[in-house]
């Protein structure tokens, strides 16, 4: 399907309806650059995402997420610099 839209001065354009609900376009979009031209890929809405990563961090809060990638970081950090002075 293809459709011609009008493109404001700030360089607005609407997506036709039936494409937005056939996508899935709700308030988000990802615009990609392309060979072709623009893309544009419909992002899921937070709400709907809300805890659908729960089970890949184990019940871990954020907190704990964070303290580890830190850990992770300095761990890295300390052995790239004893790597740097020889």
């Amino acid at each position: 399907m293809t459709r011609v839209v009008s493109v404001t001065k700030k360089g607005q354009a609407t997506i036709p309806k039936d494409m937005r609900e056939k996508f899935g376009v709700v308030d988000r979009v990802l615009v990609v650059e392309t060979e072709e031209g623009i893309l544009f890929k419909p992002l899921p809405r937070l709400e709907d995402e809300f805890g659908s990563l729960k089970s890949v961090f184990e019940n871990k809060t954020a907190k704990d997420i964070l303290d580890e990638a830190r850990t992770h970081d300095r761990l890295r950090e300390k052995k790239l610099s004893g790597c740097a002075k020889r």
